[in-house]
């Protein structure tokens, strides 16, 4: 019993930090609209680390 709940929550972690890029994207506030779904695209069809791009680059321009 005790390696099939390890085996739920060792799914459920892998999940969760597969998921954590998007999280991340979607709660921010460095960009939004059509730009932020520019960076999901990213993430889902250039790279999974496209994420790691957005922390260090979005915005690239300064918002007036």
């Amino acid at each position: 019993m005790a390696g099939i709940s390890f085996s739920i929550l060792f799914i459920l972690a892998i999940v969760f930090i597969w998921l954590l890029p998007f999280i991340i994207i979607l709660g921010s506030k460095k960009t939004s609209g059509s730009e932020k779904l520019a960076w999901i695209l990213a993430v889902i069809f250039i790279s999974w680390f496209a994420w790691i791009f957005y922390i260090l680059l979005a915005p690239i321009k300064k918002k007036d």
